[in-house]
């Protein structure tokens, strides 16, 4: 089967690394070559690691990385894919573009997927020929890792297209579960609230970075602190995904902190920008100091 993912940054190359590891050929697609050869140092990176660890053989390594072909044109990326899977940023606008394409040269029966995280499947799938094909498949980061796919059945998505993303996400190794299309889907619509609420309480001094964050990880047994989860997340996605829900809910509890307006407007994104609610270093984290974001 062929699959052809759009996108090469931490999603994208996270979904072309499990599909390529479990027998898929994949279509690796990006505007770029330099951003596909980084995509495929990563994909490289990982597998090193699961090497290492003893979850997986030299051998299925070369076979992996044999099964990625990568592409600078989407309309040549597409042409042979029974799924295509769009891992590109979260804007609606850009989706919807890259949507109307894919439509236009993907086979008649490709399945089209989207990773979004937020964004409706329904308004995605109704700029394409094809409604009841398109589905949401919400990869967990980091993809290799992490069991969860969030399987968004659209207002027409079929019976049978949902039927085939939910065993094709099995044969992954992953856990589906299917959900319908409301904003933030089930994972964002809980998370993305409880990151801003932690966000406001700092913003209110009601405690520190890292107060909040070891009351939520001892107290709560999570294994990341809100603030550093956002920080790896990134600011602007956890802004753009607040937005989604304030604007699709119409209710003022989604409305986002000001105080992450502001970090996002100054280009605190967290880990990709090496400063958020933490300074980052080489994946590593130092703490900044919390009165600085308290008004």
């Amino acid at each position: 089967m062929n699959v052809a993912v759009i996108g090469s940054g931490t999603m994208g190359n996270g979904i072309a690394h499990v599909f390529a590891q479990h027998g898929f050929a994949v279509a690796l697609i990006d505007i770029n070559q330099p951003a596909l050869d980084k995509g495929l140092a990563t994909i490289g990176k990982n597998l090193d690691r699961q090497v290492s660890k003893g979850s997986l053989s030299d051998e299925d390594k070369t076979a992996t990385l044999g099964r990625i072909k990568t592409y600078t044109s989407l309309s040549e990326g597409v042409l042979q894919a029974d799924l295509v899977v769009e891992a590109a940023t979260e804007n609606v606008e850009l989706k919807l573009n890259i949507f109307r394409e894919i439509d236009q040269y993907a086979p008649e029966q490709a399945i089209l997927a989207t990773n979004t995280s937020s964004i409706s499947i329904t308004r995605i799938a109704a700029v394409t020929k094809r409604q009841t094909q398109v589905i949401g498949m919400h990869f967990m980061n980091p993809v290799p890792v992490m069991k969860l796919v969030e399987v968004i059945r659209g207002y027409a998505t079929s019976d049978e297209v949902t039927a085939k993303v939910m065993d094709m996400s099995r044969q992954l190794g992953k856990t589906p579960t299917e959900v319908n299309d409301y904003p933030g889907f089930v994972a964002n619509r809980i998370l993305m609230p409880m990151i801003n609420e932690a966000i406001i309480t700092l913003h209110e001094g009601v405690a520190g970075v890292e107060e909040i964050d070891t009351v939520m990880k001892l107290g709560m047994a999570h294994l990341m602190g809100p603030l550093q989860l956002a920080d790896f997340i990134g600011l602007d996605v956890c802004l753009a995904i607040m937005r989604v829900l304030h604007e699709g809910l119409g209710n003022p509890k989604y409305a986002p902190c000001p105080l992450l307006v502001n970090m996002v407007t100054a280009g605190r994104l967290g880990v990709k920008s090496g400063e958020g609610f933490y300074s980052w270093t080489h994946g590593t984290k130092e703490l900044v100091l919390a009165d600085r974001f308290k008004r």
